[in-house]
């Protein structure tokens, strides 16, 4: 004897509805990293335009900085510098300057040795009078 199932209306209608959630969270799930994407391609073309401009802005700040920082850096080395020219260059002659500067007297003439010295004594004597007629103009004030 075969056995004839008769529909079970009850039991259909939960298989019916049991597949549609099956199928749908089927279509999610195929679904959901195309979704993801699109957000995050959003999000990109949203955030990133900003984000350019910000760190252009930085990169000209940053540029601007570090050449004002060469700039105080080379005036405090200068400054530097000079003070200690200042104090060095009242005890140093013209003379010694100017040889320093000229080490090939050696192999030259005498005759253009003592120009050279007696130019510089000449030199050293007008920047002791005109240190002297400054100090005496500085101290009248």
């Amino acid at each position: 004897m075969a056995k004839v199932y008769l529909p079970d209306q009850e039991l259909e209608t939960k298989v019916k509805k049991a597949t549609e959630r099956i199928s749908e969270n089927m279509h999610i799930v195929a679904n959901e990293p195309s979704l993801a994407f699109y957000r995050l391609q959003e999000h990109v073309r949203k955030a990133l335009p900003p984000m350019v401009e910000r760190r252009v802005e930085v990169l000209v700040l940053q540029q601007q900085l570090q050449g004002r920082c060469y700039d105080a850096e080379y005036a405090q080395l200068k400054y530097q510098e000079q003070r200690r020219l200042k104090k060095d260059g009242s005890k140093d002659s013209v003379y010694k300057r100017l040889s320093a500067h000229i080490p090939t007297l050696e192999h030259l003439p005498d005759e253009i040795s003592d120009v050279v010295r007696e130019t510089a004594n000449k030199v050293e004597s007008m920047m002791n009078h005109a240190r002297h007629s400054t100090d005496a103009q500085k101290n009248s004030n």
